[in-house]
């Protein structure tokens, strides 16, 4: 049998890291200790690094990564208070 390709194939690794939310709520941690920042930037500079695209983290946010993330939006004007309050 004859080799049709001319160029030298060379191996190829990759690596497939499979994360949990818990997981990825510790790195995320680390990333806003680290660097300073806050929680939103951490998972968006998570996601440039590692070529994904921000909707596809969703699954990977658990309850507590969220509410911190939540609070921050809320004290950031980016969401409503979620507690009723009385007109004055």
């Amino acid at each position: 049998m004859k080799n049709i390709l001319t160029k030298e194939l060379k191996p190829c690794i990759i690596v497939v890291m499979i994360i949990t939310p818990s997981k990825f709520a510790l790195l995320i941690e680390g990333y806003v200790k680290d660097k300073q920042m806050n929680y939103m930037d951490a998972v968006v500079l998570y996601c440039e690094e590692n070529n994904i695209d921000p909707s596809n983290v969703k699954p990977l946010i658990n309850k507590h990564l969220k509410e911190k993330i939540a609070y921050e939006a809320q004290s950031l004007n980016m969401l409503k208070d979620k507690t009723a309050k009385l007109p004055i």
